[in-house]
């Protein structure tokens, strides 16, 4: 790929970022099915092999930007309700319900309690009885890294925490929750409370994560509550 923009071509890393993009067969695949990201074949691929995603359900996709998982399953499972959130814009979906915001703030997490038809129990946000709740959380929100592994591995595991707050509140009996985690000794500690709510647990980096990614995912399956 020749590189004709003389400001891009200067920078190592833009180059070496656009050079991957050229040689990568998911981004020429995601370009072929539509797709607006090659993210969109690691729920396609995470699905494929657990089938948790059905119509009709409610599925909530944190850290959605720039919407290729909310993209994917308003295709392949009209019937169901998504909502997305971000905090980026995104271009609007069909079928698509999308917040910007931070999902880390009080705000967000009232606008998306009040969406999905449950609740919370963070004192001071919501103090309803959960109504009905959601059939599938995902979640690949991620931090802006630093390049400190041990400092972008805390960063992450944050943003894990907070997911998993939120779906342990909202999650109906026998939901679904799937998370980006990154690889690092304290995934293992939240792996194992994960394990205590659900019928079945794994830890899985899917085959269109780049191989230098340290990104994995968490698939957890059957809450018990």
């Amino acid at each position: 790929m020749k590189i004709t923009n003389k400001k891009i071509a200067k920078s190592k890393s833009a180059t070496a970022w656009l050079q991957r993009q050229a040689s990568d067969p998911y981004v020429a695949r995601a370009q072929k099915d539509g797709y607006r990201a090659r993210a969109a074949y690691k729920i396609i691929e995470i699905n494929d092999k657990y089938k948790f995603l059905k119509n009709g359900q409610t599925v909530v996709d944190l850290g959605a930007a720039p919407g290729s998982w909310s993209q994917y399953i308003a295709k392949e499972f009209p019937k169901s309700k998504v909502i997305a959130m971000d905090l980026l814009d995104i271009k609007p979906i069909p079928g698509v319900e999308f917040y910007q915001g931070d999902f880390t703030e009080d705000a967000a997490l009232e606008w998306l309690n009040k969406t999905v038809g449950a609740c919370c129990a963070r004192p001071g946000v919501c103090n309803t009885p959960l109504q009905s709740g959601v059939d599938v959380i995902l979640s690949d929100m991620a931090p802006n890294t630093c390049g400190h592994q041990k400092t972008d591995h805390l960063r992450q595991m944050t943003l894990l925490e907070y997911a998993w707050d939120f779906a342990r509140e909202t999650l109906k009996p026998g939901g679904t929750f799937v998370a980006k985690s990154f690889t690092g000794g304290t995934t293992n500690s939240i792996l194992a409370d994960i394990k205590k709510h659900f019928e079945k647990v794994a830890h899985i980096k899917p085959a269109s994560s780049r191989k230098d990614s340290v990104e994995m995912f968490i698939v957890a399956i059957g809450f018990k509550g």
